[in-house]
C-alpha cells in the first residue's frame, strides 16, 4: 500500500542547437514528450516494477491533469483509491536536452487539503502487507482520518518524509530522509562530513519522531541506518558508478524496495541494504529516464551495457578485449588463478557467468550452491576482473556474439579439446586459449569433500 500525493511528471526531451535571439538562453527544439506518475504515483509505480499487488490512496483533481495521471496509473495496474483534490493537479514538467535537465516547470498552485479517505481505503490498510508513506509536502498524510488509520496499522510502515510534511506517525518501523531533507526537518547545520552529520541528526530525528530507525539516503555513498543501538549502520552501494543518467526517483526507489522487504519479514539492516543496491541499479539503468523503456532484467541489462562499453572504450583505445565463462558456483584458488592468467593476455577481463536458471540446467536441481547475484559480486570484487555479464542459455554463445572480445579463455582442463565456443570467435578473427589451471581444484570436488566431512562428524555425534 502506498499513501502520498501523487503527482503528474512531463519529461520534454529534444535538442538544444541555438541560442534564442532575444535573450541569453538555449532554444530547446521539441522532440518527444513523456508522461508518467510522479510523487507517491512514481513510488507505486516502482513497487508494483518488483511483481507485487499495489493500492495507491492519493488525491486527484477534476482536470486534465488528474485524469492523465488516473490512465497512467490504470495502465500499470495500480488500483487507486481517490480523495478528492480542491484545485489542480501538481505538475512536474522537466525540459531536457542531451540526458540532462535544463530547466524544470511546476504547475498546480499551492497545495489544499484533501477531503475523506473513502472507506475502501482505510480497510485495505488494515489488510496490507506493507505501506509506504510517500510525501510530497502537499498535505495528503496530514488529514487526519487517514493518519490515525496509518497509526493504527499492524503492517510495516516506512515513511519517506518532505520537509514541508508533518512527522512520521509513533511506531512506523522506518523512516528514509535524505541528508538535505535530515537537515532540515531536524534544524541540523551539518557541521563535519556527511557521515557524523547523518549519524547526529538520525539519532535525533529517531527519539523525536519515536520510530524504529532512521535511514539517511546519502546518494553515491548509500545509507546510514541509525536505529536503537549507539552505532549506525553504514551501507554502502554495491558498486561505484561511473555515469549517472537521472536520478529522479532513487529515493522512492529506496523506500519501495524497504517497505516490501519489510513487508515478507526482513530486519530493518537488510531491508536498508536490499534498497541501496535496488537505488543503485535503478539509477545505473537511466533512473525515471529509463522508465518508459520495455521491462528489463535490470542487474544483468546494467552489468550487460557495462561490458559493452568497456569493450567500446578499450578497442578504441588500441587495446585487446579478453572474455572467459563458467558457473563460478564456489569460487577457489583454481578459478582465481585461471582469472589472473587470462587478465593478463589483454587489456580488460569480461566473465561471462552462467544465471542460476543455466547451472541448475547444466549441473542439476541442487545446484547452484551460491546465487547469481552472490557470484557475480564475488567476482566483480577481483582485481582481474573488470566486468561481469551474466547469461540465462545453456552457453554464452549470445554474450559472446554481442561483446566479440579479441580472446575467449578457458581452465586448462579443456587443453586439447575443441571448445564449442570457438567457431563464434573465430568469426571476427577472435583467438580461443587455454590457460594453466591449479590441479586437484574444483567446484564439485570441493562440494563432495563438505559433504563427507558432514557425513563423518554426523555419524561421531550418533
Amino acid at each position: 500500500m502506498v499513501v502520498g500525493d501523487a503527482l503528474l511528471d512531463r519529461d520534454v526531451a529534444g535538442a538544444v542547437n541555438r541560442v534564442c535571439p532575444d535573450a541569453p538562453v538555449p532554444v530547446l527544439d521539441e522532440r518527444v514528450t513523456t508522461d508518467r506518475p510522479g510523487g507517491a504515483g512514481l513510488a507505486a509505480l516502482l513497487a508494483a516494477a518488483q511483481d507485487t499487488e499495489v493500492a495507491l490512496v492519493t488525491a486527484l483533481a477534476d482536470d486534465a491533469g488528474g485524469a492523465r495521471l488516473a490512465d497512467l496509473l490504470a495502465e500499470a495496474g495500480i488500483e487507486v483509491y481517490p480523495m478528492h483534490l480542491p484545485g489542480a493537479t501538481a505538475e512536474k514538467i522537466r525540459l531536457r536536452a542531451g540526458g540532462q535537465t535544463l530547466l524544470r516547470l511546476d504547475r498546480g498552485g499551492d497545495p489544499q487539503p484533501p477531503g475523506e479517505p473513502p472507506p475502501a481505503a482505510l480497510d485495505v490498510l488494515t489488510r496490507a502487507r506493507a505501506i509506504l508513506v510517500s510525501d510530497y509536502g502537499r498535505g495528503l498524510v496530514r488529514q487526519p482520518t487517514l493518519r490515525a488509520a496509518l497509526a493504527e496499522a499492524s503492517a510495516p510502515v516506512v515513511w519517506d518524509p518532505h520537509p514541508r510534511g508533518p512527522a512520521a506517525v509513533a511506531g512506523a518501523r522506518l523512516a528514509t530522509p535524505n541528508v538535505a531533507e535530515l537537515r532540515q526537518l531536524t534544524g541540523d547545520a551539518g557541521a563535519g562530513p556527511a557521515l557524523s552529520t547523518a549519524t547526529r541528526a538520525g539519532h535525533e530525528l529517531r527519539q523525536r519522531w519515536r520510530v524504529g530507525g532512521i535511514a539517511v539516503t546519502m546518494g553515491a555513498d548509500g545509507a546510514v541506518l541509525c536505529h536503537s543501538g549507539s552505532t549506525p549502520l553504514v551501507v554502502p552501494p554495491p558498486s561505484a558508478l561511473d555515469r549517472v543518467e537521472d536520478t529522479c526517483g532513487a529515493g522512492d526507489r529506496f523506500a519501495a524496495t524497504a517497505a516490501l522487504a519489510l513487508g515478507d519479514g526482513a530486519p530493518v539492516s537488510e531491508a536498508v541494504g536490499a534498497a541501496v543496491a535496488a537505488a543503485s541499479a535503478y539509477v545505473a539503468a537511466g533512473g525515471a529516464a529509463g522508465l518508459h523503456r520495455a521491462p528489463e532484467r535490470q542487474p544483468v541489462l546494467a552489468a550487460a551495457r557495462t561490458a559493452e562499453e568497456l569493450v567500446a572504450k578499450v578497442r578504441a583505445d588500441g587495446g585487446t578485449t579478453v572474455a572467459t565463462g563458467g558457473c563460478f558456483d564456489i569460487l577457489h584458488a583454481g578459478h582465481v588463478a585461471t582469472l589472473q592468467a587470462a587478465r593478463r593476455l589483454g587489456d580488460c577481463l569480461i566473465v561471462c557467468l552462467n544465471s542460476d536458471r543455466s547451472v541448475r540446467g547444466l549441473k542439476g536441481p541442487e545446484r547452484p550452491v551460491n546465487p547469481e547475484g552472490d557470484r557475480a559480486r564475488l567476482l566483480a570484487a577481483l582485481d582481474c576482473v573488470d566486468a561481469v555479464v551474466v547469461f540465462d542459455e545453456p552457453t554464452p554463445h549470445q554474450v559472446l556474439a554481442r561483446l566479440r572480445p579479441d580472446v575467449w579463455v578457458k581452465g586448462g582442463d579443456y587443453a586439447g579439446e575443441e571448445l564449442p565456443e570457438a567457431d563464434l570467435v573465430h568469426r571476427w578473427g577472435g583467438r580461443v586459449v587455454t590457460v594453466p589451471y591449479l590441479a586437484g581444484r574444483s567446484t564439485t570436488g570441493t562440494i563432495s569433500a563438505a559433504r563427507q566431512r558432514g557425513l563423518h562428524l554426523l555419524k561421531g555425534a550418533v
